[in-house]
């Protein structure tokens, strides 16, 4: 097993970090690698903000629901599908892309390669001993973090990473059976992913019993089926919409 292998098998959320701010080399190389991404037909719809204004970080932590390591990080970075800067090429040369622009099939590849920069971002950060977390939460106020950030029509802000210097060390969460995942040839049968669940639901509950002195006792399958219970962010469709994204 070599190093990269390790660093990635080690990975584990961050969120708490020292007073310690990134500097200007490191954000910039951790850029770098985020730009050196696979992305699809050499689109690059991917547009990383970094946050270093203060008061910019404390108002996206509250509207992130109040995280405090929103604002409390080494460097925070904004990662965004942007169609923006392809509809400014397509003004230059004259040439209509709207229906492009609007497809889903576009904003699967701008959802992708966000996803793919912000992996390679991470991976390289705690390849240099720095921590990270992801910021799902930016979602939650969308609108407000839209224009916070000043984000055009066809740039949508998808989610954060927190980036700093570790100040605690949490266990690492145990992930679904290899055997849940990665099925071979066909997808596994009802029957297969259910006894795989029964056993994962036993290996997380101990997981959380023995991480809180039994203050939680919940699995796996309890916890996210009573989190998806309820639908969350359902105004998304109409605000993504809004910024003339995924309407055909």
């Amino acid at each position: 097993m070599n190093e990269t292998i390790e660093t990635i098998l080690s990975h584990r959320s961050i969120r708490k970090f020292k007073n310690q701010r990134l500097d200007v080399e490191t954000v910039e190389t951790l850029v770098q690698c985020a730009q050196a991404a696979s992305t699809s037909s050499y689109q690059q719809v991917c547009t990383i903000i970094g946050v270093e204004d203060r008061e910019k970080k404390e108002k996206l932590a509250e509207l992130a629901g109040n995280q405090s390591y929103v604002a409390d990080n080494g460097y925070f970075f904004v990662f965004c599908m942007d169609y923006n800067r392809h509809q400014i090429a397509a003004e230059m040369k004259a040439i209509d892309i709207q229906e492009t622009i609007q497809s889903t099939e576009a904003f699967i590849v701008g959802t992708v390669d966000a996803a793919l920069a912000a992996q390679n971002l991470s991976i390289a950060a705690e390849s240099l001993g720095l921590g990270i977390v992801y910021i799902g939460g930016l979602r939650n106020s969308l609108q407000e973090v839209s224009e916070l950030l000043g984000c055009p029509d066809h740039v949508l802000p998808l989610f954060g990473v927190a980036v700093g210097y570790p100040d605690a060390e949490p266990g690492k969460k145990p992930r679904l059976p290899m055997e849940a995942v990665f099925h071979k040839n066909q997808y596994q049968s009802k029957e297969e992913t259910q006894d795989l669940l029964h056993q994962y639901e036993k290996e997380t509950a101990e997981y959380y019993t023995e991480r809180t002195g039994g203050k939680r006792t919940e699995g796996w399958v309890t916890q996210i089926t009573a989190s998806m219970a309820t639908p969350k962010r359902t105004f998304m469709k109409d605000f993504v919409q809004s910024k003339g994204l995924n309407k055909l």
